[in-house]
Formats: structure tokens, C-alpha cells, sequence
């Protein structure tokens, strides 16, 4: 059993690209005559709190105190993600650029099936990028672990000069990282790259003899506390100075990834944060992610669902 009641003493600060998760549901029952495309007559409509703002919501979930930092637009999108923080207990200290659009993803489902996502994006300008590095240097010393949730859309531009600043000041910093330049992330406490997102940045292997070898020269190269590496129906697999730690996956049914990674990042913040050991943060993280890809589309984790 877990006592997610000693969550409530891990405060945690997630910076990155936050995004408003759209969902139409409805029924199909005939192909255009425009084109040979399906016709969906919406039913059922659903907003859902997406990327750093899904780690957020999934951390607060848990008990833990939360702040979030990221770059919205001066739009109605952007009103809705501060309102969705608002009722889920997450302190929000967000950006407003009027020449930037709220990042949204709309996934069009039909019979539980998605059958074209259409995404709505543009790089937050530079001015703001700064104004945000600044507003993260007031707010990082109040929290003790430090989430960087990076989706590759701009917010994170000065990742490297904020992993410095917390490991300066002795905070712990996990990164849930993104593209093939992980130089970025020197220095960070804990990597969470998935099995492809590592295998990107270096390379294919043959056998697990080869994937530790790798993992290990990656975290020895970026001087990483730790490497976990997600990987999906293998579990996850923790590599620090003590050698390699793995969590077997849990058998069940997968209904849907969408948002896994968040989940896993913001359970691993809040049990470290709590003062629990890394490898049972990490088993702790397994499970949640487990629970969640059972779920349809990005889903938060409850306390009870833990146990």
C-alpha cells in the first residue's frame, strides 16, 4: 500500500509547453460525396488539459502542491486552460503573448477510434521566452523538484540555463525530454526518455547488454544523476552510478498512450518529492503509467488507483 497522503509534502514547479487536449466524439454513418472521406456527426465534446499542463494536473491529483509555468495566448483556448488549472488546485504563473497562439490539439474519435488529429501551433517569441527565463528565476527556489516537460514547441528555450540554476541551488530536476540534442539537458537529475526517443539520440541495440552499456556512456556524457527509460511493454528500466534497476510492465489492456509519459514524470516528482527512494519512485511510476494507458486519451491518475 502507498500513503499518497505524504504526497502532500512534495511542492513541485513544471515548466514547458502547455496545450489544451480537444476531443470530438460521434458516430459515422456514411462517406462524403465531396470526397471519399468519412462524414462525423458530433455528438459529445471534451477538453482535456495537455503537455506540461497534463503533468501538472496529474502531480496535483496525487496531493502535491503545484506551480505551473509555460506560454498561452491572449484567446479563448488559453481562458480555458487557466480556468481548468484553476478548478484543479494548480497554481499558474503563464504567460500571455498576444502574437501566439494556445498550443491545441483536436482529436476527432469516432467508436473510439481517432480518425485525424488537427493541430493548432506557432513558437512563442523570443521577448516573452525571456520575460519567462526571468519569472523563472523568481519561482524556482521556492519549490523542491523541478518537472521540464518538453513537447519540442519553444517554451523550454532556455532549459540549459535553468538546470544549471536548480543544480546550483541543490534542487532536483527531472526532465521529460524531446528532438535529438540532449545536450540541453546536462546536468539534470533524472532523464525520462521513452525507448524511441532513445533510440534516436543513440542508436539501435541487440541486446540488453548493449542497451545498458548505451544508457550508461549517455548519462556519464550529460553528467545525469539517473536515466530512466520508459519502454512501453518492457516496463522501465532506472540506470545510475549503481547499476541498472528494472520494473517489469504490468499486464493489462492498452486503450490509449496519449499523455502516459506525463503521468509517469509527475507520479516519479511526487514521490520523490515525499522523500521517497528513487527505485521506489520509479515502481511507483510504473504502476500510474499502467493505469493510464487504460484510459481514453490524456488521463489523470488518482490516489486510489495507486493502491
Amino acid at each position: 500500500m502507498v500513503d499518497t497522503r505524504t504526497f502532500s509534502k512534495a511542492s513541485i514547479l513544471v515548466v514547458g509547453d502547455v496545450m489544451l487536449d480537444r476531443y470530438w466524439f460521434g458516430d459515422v454513418e456514411r462517406i462524403s460525396p465531396e470526397a471519399p472521406v468519412p462524414v462525423l456527426l458530433v455528438g459529445n465534446r471534451d477538453e482535456r488539459l495537455g503537455g506540461a499542463a497534463n503533468v501538472a494536473i496529474n502531480a496535483a491529483s496525487l496531493g502535491a502542491k503545484l506551480c505551473l509555468m509555460g506560454v498561452v495566448g491572449h484567446d479563448e483556448p488559453g481562458q480555458t486552460v487557466e480556468t481548468m488549472l484553476e478548478q484543479a488546485g494548480v497554481q499558474s504563473r503563464l504567460l500571455h503573448d498576444p502574437q501566439f497562439p494556445t498550443i491545441v490539439k483536436l482529436r476527432v474519435i469516432a467508436r473510439q477510434q481517432q480518425l485525424v488529429r488537427i493541430d493548432f501551433e506557432e513558437r512563442p517569441s523570443a521577448e516573452h521566452l525571456s520575460t519567462k527565463m526571468e519569472l523563472f528565476e523568481q519561482e524556482y527556489a521556492k519549490h523542491d523538484v523541478v518537472v521540464f516537460s518538453d513537447y519540442g514547441k519553444g517554451a523550454l528555450e532556455h532549459v540549459a540555463d535553468m538546470i544549471a540554476l536548480c543544480k546550483q541551488a541543490g534542487k532536483t530536476t527531472l526532465v521529460d525530454p524531446k528532438g535529438d540534442d540532449y545536450a540541453k539537458y546536462a546536468g539534470a537529475s533524472v532523464l525520462t526518455p521513452n525507448r524511441s526517443e532513445f533510440r534516436q539520440v543513440m542508436g539501435s541495440w541487440k541486446t540488453e547488454a548493449e542497451l545498458h552499456e548505451k544508457a550508461q556512456i549517455l548519462r556519464a556524457r550529460l553528467n545525469l544523476g539517473a536515466l530512466l527509460l520508459t519502454r512501453s511493454e518492457e516496463g522501465m528500466t532506472l540506470f545510475n552510478g549503481e547499476g541498472a534497476f528494472h520494473v517489469p510492465a504490468q499486464a493489462r489492456e492498452v486503450f490509449d498512450v496519449s499523455g502516459a509519459g506525463d503521468t509517469v514524470i509527475a507520479t516519479l516528482a511526487c514521490a520523490i518529492g515525499a522523500g521517497m527512494p528513487l527505485p521506489d519512485s520509479v515502481a511507483l511510476a510504473n504502476k500510474a503509467g499502467g493505469v493510464v494507458v487504460g484510459k481514453l486519451g490524456t488521463a489523470v491518475i488518482l490516489p486510489h488507483e495507486l493502491n
